[in-house]
């Protein structure tokens, strides 16, 4: 049996780095209404570590149901087009923490300027403070699929945390650094990139309501 517990310890380590990042470090990427998505170079890659942060009316139990890898994220998020947990692994860990290697697609972006792509992440899903943190990291794992380019996920997650609002009034709030590989063109992997967090936000919100 592989142990896995180096990884998650580096890899949500990694993540609480992100989330206590001082607020100077980052410039805004894009602003809409009901979510602020920031950035700020990798270390990771030659590319940019995104932050989102926006209120979700639910709880962080029933949003991060809907967030990580399984049957509820592929029926409400629009750019995801398969999903397939390929390896569990909870039974590895604690009743407290879920862990899994996970095949996903996404679709075309802007216009098929940015081609299908396919992940495979190890994902992990744990409590954290009052809430839940949920990230993933990609992995070398078999042959990519025929049509697809194989991206790229670095270290990447959701922290979900309640706010002083009330039990149905969560702070949702990510950090994305996918490399996309391929030849792009920068600015459209960039406008691709945030523009993609914008609509996860409203996707999310409108199956939660459903």
């Amino acid at each position: 049996m592989e142990d896995y517990s180096d990884l998650i310890k580096r890899l949500e380590g990694t993540l609480i780095t992100y989330h206590n990042t001082e607020d100077n470090e980052w410039q805004i990427a894009k602003r809409a209404k009901d979510v602020t998505v920031w950035r700020k170079p990798s270390t990771e890659f030659n590319g940019f570590l995104y932050k989102a942060q926006g209120i979700v009316s639910d709880n962080p139990t029933r949003i991060m149901d809907y967030v990580r890898p399984g049957p509820c994220r592929l029926n409400w998020d629009s750019l995801m087009t398969s999903l397939d947990i390929v390896k569990t692994i909870s039974e590895c860990f604690s009743c407290l923490q879920e862990c899994c290697i996970v095949r996903h697609t996404t679709a075309g972006q802007m216009l098929n300027i940015i081609s299908p792509r396919e992940f495979v992440d190890f994902s992990y899903t744990t409590i954290f403070q009052d809430g839940l943190l949920s990230c993933g990291l990609s992995m070398d794992y078999e042959e990519t699929k025929h049509n697809f380019v194989r991206g790229f996920n670095h270290p990447c997650g959701w922290f979900c945390m309640p706010t002083a609002e009330g039990p149905n009034q969560s702070n949702l709030s990510g950090y994305i650094q996918t490399d996309l590989r391929g030849m792009l063109p920068q600015t459209a992997v960039d406008n691709g990139m945030a523009t993609g967090i914008v609509n996860f936000y409203t996707d999310l919100r409108r199956a939660l309501k459903a």
